[in-house]
C-alpha cells in the first residue's frame, strides 16, 4: 500500500496529455499496491500563493520564531508540504510550457523548498530531509526535446531534477509523451509512453 501524490499543473483540463500519462502511472501503482491511496493536488483549480513580501520573510524566519501572522500567511504552503511528507510516490504531470515548467508548478516549488523543512544547511553544504520517495515526472511537449537538436532546450527537465535532489529526492524517473503537436506522432505519442511505463 502506498500513499500517491499527483500534482497537476495542467491547464487544459480534460484534454492534457500531461495529466492522462499521470493517471496512466497512478493506475499502474495502484494496480500493484493494492490499498493505495491518491492524493491529488491540481494546481490549476487549487493554486498556491506566489511569494510576496510578507510570505518571504516568514518563510526565512526559523520555524520556532515564527509569528502567528506568519504562521497563517504560510498556512497553503504548510499543506503542500505535508502533503509532500506524507507521500511515497508523487507523480507530477508536467506540460512542456515554452521549454520550461508552468508557473504553478514553480510557484509549488517555491512554497515547499523551506530551510529547515525540506532541506538543512550542514558545514558540508546544503541537505535534502525528504528522504525515501519515488517521484514519475509525466511530461508532454508538442516537440521532441529528449534528444536531437531541440534537446538543449528542454529546461524543464533538469530544473525539476535538480530542485527535487536538493531537497533530498534522488529517485527520479521521466516518461515523456513527446512530439504531441507533430503530424505522423501525435497520433501515437501518448500510446508509447504509456507503453513505456514500468512500475
Amino acid at each position: 500500500m502506498k500513499n500517491i501524490l499527483h500534482i497537476i499543473s495542467s491547464t487544459r483540463g480534460a484534454e492534457s496529455v500531461s495529466t492522462r500519462l499521470g493517471n496512466e502511472i497512478i493506475n499502474r501503482v495502484t494496480n500493484t499496491n493494492p490499498g493505495s491511496t491518491v492524493t491529488t493536488l491540481n494546481l490549476e483549480t487549487d493554486p498556491l500563493l506566489h511569494l510576496n513580501e510578507s510570505r518571504t520573510n516568514a518563510l526565512m524566519t526559523p520555524l520556532h520564531l515564527r509569528t502567528e501572522q506568519e504562521i497563517s500567511e504560510l498556512a497553503h504552503a504548510t499543506k503542500a508540504v505535508e502533503q509532500l511528507l506524507a507521500s511515497d510516490i508523487v507523480v507530477i504531470s508536467l506540460p512542456f510550457i515554452n521549454f520550461g515548467v508552468p508557473s504553478s508548478l514553480k510557484v509549488w516549488l517555491d512554497n515547499i523548498v523551506q530551510a529547515g523543512v525540506t532541506f538543512s544547511y550542514s558545514a558540508n553544504g546544503p541537505e535534502g530531509l525528504v528522504q525515501g520517495k519515488k517521484v514519475y515526472i509525466a511530461l508532454a511537449s508538442g516537440g521532441v526535446y529528449s534528444d536531437g537538436p531541440m534537446a538543449a532546450y528542454d529546461h524543464a527537465t533538469p530544473y525539476l531534477k535538480n530542485v527535487l535532489w536538493f531537497i533530498g529526492v534522488t529517485d527520479v524517473e521521466v516518461i515523456r509523451a513527446e512530439g504531441t503537436k507533430i503530424p505522423g506522432i501525435q497520433e501515437t505519442s501518448l500510446q508509447k509512453a504509456i507503453e513505456s511505463i514500468s512500475i
